[in-house]
C-alpha cells in the first residue's frame, strides 16, 4: 500500500554544517543527521529524505530560514516542497521547546520541522526563479554594492582634500566622477591652481560638458588662500587621493557597465536557447515595460522591484507587496492604547527602492504632486507622506500589471479613487 502521508524536515543551516531533522505527521522522529555543505553530502541528504518517503518527493516537506543558496536550490531540484519562515518567527516556536531560551542546532532543526507540521500557514512556499531573475537580481545587488562604494570612496577623497585643499572639494560635488578625477590630476595642490593656464581649465570644462562653471570662476575659488599645514602633510594627502582616485574610477566603470546590463535585461532581446526561458523572460520584460512607464521608476527601481518581487509580481500580490516593502502601517492595539506605526520587518532593498519612486513620482508627476501636498497639509510627516504615496503606486503597478496596461494620470487617478 503507497502511504501519503508527509515528512515535515527541519534544516538548520549553516556556512559548513547543515543540521537535519526529520519528523512523521504524528510528531515523531524518523531520523537526525547532520550534512557538510558539499555538493556529494547534500545529494546523499536528498537520496536519504526519498528513501524515507518511499520515493515520493511530494511527500517530503522541508523547512529552512534562509530562502536562497545552494541549499534551496539542491531541495527544490528534487521537487520537494520547501517552505521558508522569517528567524524572528521561528524564536517564537522556539519558545513552545524550550522556556529557558537556551539555542542549540539539533533543537533548531527540530523546532523547525515541528512548527511547519502544525502551523504549516506560517511559512511560505518557495519556487525557484529563472536564470533570468536570478541573474538580474544578481546585477540590481551588485549595482547596490558598487553604489555603496562609491559613496565611501568619495566621502575619503573629500576628507583628504579638505585636509589641505578644501577649496577644490567645493568646487566639485562628487570626487569619484571623471570630472573631479581630472581637475584633481590637474590642479592636486593649491601652488597648482597658482601656475595653471586658464585655457587647460576651459578645455577640461569642455571636455567633460561641464556648463555651471568657468576657468574663471573655478581659478578663482582654487587660488583662495590656502591652508597652512605642517610639512609632508600636502604630498601625503595627495598620495592618498590618488590611490583612492584610481580605485573610484573602477568602481565607476564597473557601475557603468552593470547598468548597462540592467539596461538590456529589461529592453534587449529574450534569452532564446531554451523555449521556457525565453517566454518566462519575454514575460517579465512586458512586465518591465509597464513598470519603467510608471513616474519615478527607473530601470534601477525596476529592476529591484522585479529581482526582489518576482513572484509577488507575477501573482499581482499587491497586500503581501505593500508589507513585504515597509509601506502597510503596523497597527498595535492594547486596552485603550493605540499606536499605527512605521513597518521595521520588511525587505530593506525593497523599501529603499519604493522610497525613492515616491519621492521622484511627488516631484514630478501631478496626480503623486498633488497626493503628497494633500498629506502634507493634513500635518502628515515626510516620510510617512511618502510611504503612503508609495502604498498608492504599488496599488496602481499591481492593477496596471493585472489589466496589461501603462500609465496614465486617468488610470492611476482611477485605481487611487477605488
Amino acid at each position: 500500500m503507497t502511504r501519503t502521508d508527509p515528512l515535515f524536515v527541519g534544516v538548520d543551516w549553516a556556512t559548513e554544517l547543515h543540521q537535519v531533522c526529520v519528523l512523521d505527521a504524528q510528531g515523531a522522529p524518523l531520523g537526525v543527521r547532520q550534512v557538510k555543505h558539499r555538493g556529494d553530502e547534500l545529494a546523499a541528504l536528498c537520496a536519504w529524505l526519498l528513501e524515507l518517503a518511499g520515493h515520493q518527493p511530494d511527500r517530503v516537506y522541508v523547512a529552512i530560514e534562509v530562502p536562497h543558496g545552494a541549499v534551496v536550490d539542491t531541495l527544490l531540484e528534487q521537487q520537494f516542497h520547501v517552505p521558508a519562515i522569517n528567524p524572528k518567527q521561528l524564536d517564537r516556536f522556539r519558545d513552545r521547546f524550550c522556556a529557558s531560551g537556551a539555542k542549540d542546532d539539533r533543537r533548531d532543526a527540530r523546532v523547525l520541522a515541528d512548527s511547519l507540521r502544525t502551523d504549516r500557514k506560517a511559512f511560505r512556499h518557495l519556487v525557484a526563479d529563472s536564470a533570468w531573475t536570478i541573474e538580474l537580481r544578481e546585477q540590481s545587488r551588485m549595482h547596490d554594492e558598487l553604489t555603496a562604494e562609491r559613496t565611501k570612496l568619495g566621502n575619503r577623497m573629500r576628507e583628504q582634500l579638505r585636509r589641505y585643499f578644501p577649496a577644490l572639494a567645493v568646487i566639485v560635488d562628487d570626487p569619484t566622477t571623471a570630472f573631479a578625477r581630472a581637475l584633481f590630476k590637474l590642479i592636486p595642490t593649491p601652488d597648482k591652481a597658482r601656475a595653471v593656464r586658464p585655457a587647460r581649465v576651459t578645455k577640461l570644462l569642455r571636455d567633460h560638458r561641464i556648463r555651471r562653471h568657468t576657468a574663471e570662476s573655478v581659478l578663482d575659488a582654487l587660488r583662495q588662500q590656502p591652508l597652512t599645514v605642517a610639512d609632508g602633510v600636502v604630498r601625503a594627502a595627495v598620495v592618498h587621493v590618488e590611490m583612492l582616485a584610481a580605485r573610484a574610477k573602477l568602481v565607476v566603470e564597473q557601475q557603468a557597465q552593470v547598468r548597462k546590463t540592467i539596461d538590456a535585461m529589461l529592453t534587449g532581446e529574450p534569452p532564446s536557447n531554451e523555449d521556457t526561458e525565453g517566454t518566462e523572460a519575454e514575460g517579465k520584460q512586458r512586465d518591465a515595460a509597464i513598470l519603467l512607464s510608471v513616474p519615478g521608476i527607473g530601470s534601477i527601481v525596476a529592476a529591484t522591484l522585479l529581482a526582489e518581487a518576482s513572484r509577488l509580481l507575477d501573482d499581482r500580490d499587491y497586500q503581501r507587496l505593500r508589507s513585504l516593502s515597509g509601506v502597510a502601517p503596523v497597527t498595535k492595539r492594547s486596552g485603550k492604547r493605540l499606536c499605527v506605526g512605521m513597518r521595521k520587518a520588511c525587505h530593506v532593498r525593497l523599501r529603499n527602492a519604493l522610497y525613492h519612486a515616491s519621492m521622484v513620482a511627488s516631484q514630478h508627476d501631478p496626480t503623486t504632486k498633488a497626493r503628497y501636498a494633500a498629506l502634507r497639509a493634513r500635518g502628515v510627516s515626510h516620510a510617512q507622506a511618502l510611504r503612503t504615496v508609495g502604498d498608492r503606486l504599488l496599488r496602481t503597478i499591481c492593477a496596471m500589471l493585472r489589466d496589461r496596461t501603462t500609465w496614465t494620470p486617468r488610470n492611476a487617478a482611477e485605481v487611487n479613487a477605488a
